[in-house]
């Protein structure tokens, strides 16, 4: 009698417990992603980024700026540049809707820093968010 009692008193916190309502969140126009927009200061050169969550991640996640060097980001991103242009030409293999533009990106060119530092931190959110490798490299954080 006594564990009947104990199991009645356990199922009622359990079907208690599993009756809690849940609340949508909504999400203000103040609050929605806004496309990064990566140039350098004469303008010759943009990049923007649409991607939802990259913001955040390169404000949390991040290094600072000048945490790698230029030639280091350059290095890399040659890198990840060849291999996402391999497949954004080839949607058959890969999935279309992830590598949807090429990316022209000359390694003669001086970009500048900020660009190179922001097309990086994308390659890092990108193999983040959808759980591929770019290259042999680490995933930074």
């Amino acid at each position: 009698m006594k564990n009947l009692v104990y199991l009645s008193i356990v199922l009622m916190i359990f079907v208690s417990a599993c009756g809690t309502s849940k609340k949508a969140v909504t999400v203000s126009d103040d609050q929605k992603e806004v496309p990064v927009v990566i140039a350098n200061d004469s303008l010759e050169y943009e990049i923007i980024i649409i991607d939802p969550g990259f913001n955040t991640y390169l404000n949390t996640i991040a290094k600072p700026m000048t945490y790698y060097s230029q030639d280091f980001l350059e290095s890399h991103n040659r890198i990840y540049v060849n291999e996402w242009n391999n497949r954004a030409r080839n949607p058959m293999r890969y999935k279309a809707g992830i590598y949807e533009n090429v990316i022209d990106y000359n390694p003669a060119t001086d970009y500048g820093l900020e660009v190179n530092y922001k097309l990086f931190w994308y390659f890092q959110f990108a193999q983040r968010k959808y759980n591929m490798r770019l290259s042999g490299f680490r995933i930074y954080d």
